[in-house]
């Protein structure tokens, strides 16, 4: 039998979660143990192969680091990491560029507070393109360190972006921000709401495609500040 941790809540199905290598079982209060043994082992397949690309990751982040002469991703094209004479560090449309003589950790730090400058940026511009165009107005548009959520909507009507969002194409980025400029309209993911956004981005399931492609690479990276 596969090791896992059982969490019971008040809920009416049995899910399979994997974080960090670690396969979390999550059932309704009253499920007999014999259910979720024969539940988890007719997922057996599945969960090896999911802990597999999960270790995989984690294996992969414990070894992320950055350098100069690195490339990282900006608006879905990748770009050098460079050092400069001086103290000033940026992204001059070429390559990010900072202090020489810095650290792997502080080099991610550096890259990290580029990333937050060009994400309120970039994004606030393509806000100022599709808001009008759906007849929207958020209050605000704020960039979060969120890893598992590129965007979010309050009942506040403040828009949420995570930084990591600017690595993605802009077709990726766009869509991330109809989609929470939808939720002004709805705030839900109805058949009403998905019908806005394919009104303004018909193609919008092929962006979503591509959003994912990213979201599996940086699984492998960390961009956490130690």
């Amino acid at each position: 039998m596969i090791s896992y941790t059982l969490k019971r809540s008040n809920r009416k199905t049995l899910g399979l979660y994997i974080r960090n290598g670690v396969l979390e079982v999550r059932v309704p209060f009253r499920c007999p143990q014999s259910e979720i043994d024969r539940f988890v082992a007719s997922k057996q397949k599945w969960i090896a192969d999911k802990l597999a690309i999960s270790r995989e990751q984690e294996t992969s982040k414990r070894t992320f680091m950055l350098d100069y002469g690195n490339e990282i991703y900006f608006c879905g094209t990748l770009y050098p990491i460079v050092a400069r004479t001086g103290t000033k560090a940026g992204f001059d449309g070429k390559c990010f560029y900072m202090p020489s003589g810095l650290s792997p950790v502080q080099i991610k730090d550096v890259c990290i507070k580029i990333y937050r400058h060009l994400a309120k940026i970039h994004i606030t511009n393509v806000m100022a393109i599709f808001a009008p165009q759906m007849g929207v107005a958020p209050f605000a548009i704020k960039i979060n360190n969120a890893r598992t959520r590129w965007g979010s909507c309050s009942s506040k009507k403040n828009l949420n972006f995570s930084w990591r969002l600017i690595m993605a194409g802009n077709d990726a980025i766009e869509y991330v921000v109809v989609h929470e400029l939808a939720h002004l309209l709805q705030m839900n993911h109805s058949a009403k709401f998905w019908a806005i956004v394919e009104s303004v981005l018909p193609d919008y399931r092929q962006r979503q495609t591509r959003l994912k492609a990213l979201q599996k690479r940086l699984a492998a990276e960390d961009w956490d500040l130690k």
